[in-house]
């Protein structure tokens, strides 16, 4: 198809998303989303046309589901472009993606719509953009309570988001940290990989101040660790020994915690059976028990004097 022939195209189409029928928008939008799945310069060609975004916006407030998901899926599409990201995230699209998280009409246009916002915050300009729009309460409240069908989608944009250290904040005020614990501790027999997105997010969360001091709140939060790291799922084992890491790191406490439990032997059979990067941290892991073990004995023996 001629560039024109697409232009003349894409006019129509969104003429017809106007329209009053529902059945000329559904067949005008499927087009549009065939379009846009196409390559990046048709993406441009529509995102450039006039009142093409704000005929969109209008779609989504359609109060047919099947509208609504396929003017999510053509929005998707333009996101793909990295030229279009910026442009896209205005503050009444994110509020109406933060509408389709907390009162999804379908499953689907959840997904869909979980999806477009991690698209939009791979930008990271618009990461904070979503930080100070409720996105991530949104999200929070979103995958809390009953398992949600698009928590999948859910949980990748929420670690998009806490990429960026103001998010981790907003995050962990949000309740993050219950949540995502709760979620892995349901998730660990029938959804590992849920389990394994978490503690993604829990680990990025505990880089920060608010986020550690979050997770060490947390009741039996180094037996909790110790059950993810005898599990199968090899990213929750990374998660888990990412926090860890930063738990010991801050907190004897819970090193004292980890060396009354069988923590020894779980770790030096992921330093052995593990993936690189869980050898690697269950490598410092060890080291650090080991050290809070000698200095543990060294402060009892009765050949230890203090100068």
């Amino acid at each position: 198809m001629t560039t024109t022939r697409l232009r003349d195209s894409i006019f129509e189409c969104l003429a017809d998303a106007k329209s009053d029928s529902d059945d000329v928008k559904q067949k005008a939008l499927k087009t549009l989303v065939s379009i846009t799945k196409v390559s990046p310069q048709n993406r441009n060609l529509l995102a450039q046309t006039d009142e093409a975004l704000p005929t969109l916006l209008s779609s989504l407030e359609s109060s047919s589901p099947l509208l609504q998901t396929l003017t999510l899926s053509i929005l998707f599409n333009l996101s793909l472009n990295p030229n279009l990201k910026q442009s896209l995230t205005d503050t009444e699209t994110i509020y109406c993606l933060n509408s389709f998280i907390t009162s999804p009409v379908s499953p689907e246009s959840s997904k869909i719509a979980a999806s477009l916002i991690c698209s939009l915050a791979m930008l990271d300009k618009n990461k904070a953009k979503f930080g100070v729009a409720n996105t991530i309460q949104c999200l929070v409240k979103a995958v809390s309570g009953s398992r949600s069908l698009a928590a999948h989608h859910l949980l990748s944009s929420l670690t998009e988001l806490v990429q960026f250290h103001g998010n981790c904040s907003v995050a962990v005020r949000a309740g993050a940290v219950p949540v995502l614990i709760k979620l892995v501790e349901e998730s660990r027999a029938d959804g590992e990989d849920l389990a394994g997105t978490s503690l993604a997010i829990l680990s990025l969360l505990a880089r920060f101040n608010e986020g550690l001091s979050a997770l060490r709140k947390t009741d039996e939060i180094v037996n909790i660790m110790l059950e993810v790291l005898k599990g199968r799922c090899m990213l929750s084992k990374e998660g888990a020994a990412e926090v860890l890491i930063r738990l010991f790191e801050e907190s004897e406490g819970c090193v004292r915690d980890a060396l009354r439990l069988e923590f020894s032997s779980v770790l030096a059979d992921l330093s052995v059976r593990g993936s690189a990067r869980a050898r690697e941290r269950a490598g410092l892991l060890l080291k650090k028990m080991m050290e809070a073990d000698l200095d543990t004995y060294m402060e009892e023996s009765p050949m230890y004097y203090h100068w």
